[in-house]
């Protein structure tokens, strides 16, 4: 390999085409894991290669377990072996309301997606990583989670609990990987301004100018990028199961 390799997922817009920019500018080769190939598709493709990397797409489904296999044997079949995982890709609840509404098809939605599919993808790219040897790369696997994984938000109650398993998912991963060479971090992003945040954006924007948000801004889904890219070059190596919260010191515990 020339370049270390990374899957993305969810890289279509957003926070993922942010990471795919970051991590190409950071010397990746970027594969864009997602449910279909569209127009945004040809937008993150031409930025990563602007930014010198690679551009390689695959048609992902997360919540399609039996899948998982297939595709990530398919990579590294043409593309060489996986460097990092970034499991990005994830759902919202449909609607916000009461806790005591929500219903258990919901509930499944979301608890099938981003934990059972982003848990499901991960042991399948540990298995292949852990086959590989890929000398002088740091390999990481790095989960963006949310600052709803330990902030309660009623209204969005199943979207909480599948990111509070993913903050474990990363604990778990971290200590069966550690020997094999392979790091787990936890990326939890605050507010970023995106369209999964869109529903919301008024009575989020009043609370950052509050003060709730100590910077007092939104964040970007770059923010979001270069985070992920510095954790996946190996800039903390001797870190692995944790956090990196990336909120204005949302997560701050305040009086």
């Amino acid at each position: 390999m020339s370049r270390p390799l990374a899957l993305i997922t969810g890289a279509n817009r957003g926070i993922g085409r942010a990471i795919a920019v970051h991590l190409a500018r950071g010397g990746f080769d970027c594969v864009a894991g997602d449910l279909a190939h569209t127009a945004d598709t040809v937008e993150t493709k031409r930025l990563v290669l602007a930014q010198g990397g690679g551009f390689h797409f695959v048609a992902l489904d997360i919540a399609e377990t039996a899948s998982h296999a297939p595709v990530i044997a398919g990579i590294r079949a043409e593309h060489g072996p996986l460097a990092c995982l970034v499991n990005n890709a994830g759902v919202q609840t449909r609607t916000r309301g009461d806790i005591l509404d929500v219903t258990p098809e919901e509930y499944d939605r979301l608890l099938g997606v981003n934990l059972r599919g982003t848990f499901f993808l991960t042991q399948a790219v540990a298995r292949e990583m852990m086959g590989d040897e890929v000398r002088g790369v740091h390999r990481s696997i790095v989960t963006i989670s949310s600052s709803a994984a330990t902030i309660a938000f009623p209204s969005i109650a199943p979207y909480c609990l599948s990111k509070t398993g993913l903050s474990m998912m990363t604990k778990l991963f971290a200590i069966r990987l550690a020997e094999h060479g392979i790091s787990t971090y936890e990326v939890r992003p605050g507010f970023i301004r995106t369209d999964m945040t869109g529903p919301a954006a008024e009575g989020y924007s009043a609370f950052i100018e509050s003060g709730g948000v100590p910077q007092k801004r939104w964040g970007t889904p770059d923010d979001v990028g270069q985070a992920v890219a510095t954790l996946a070059s190996g800039g903390f190596a001797y870190v692995t199961g944790e956090v990196i919260s990336v909120g204005g010191g949302l997560q701050i515990e305040k009086f």
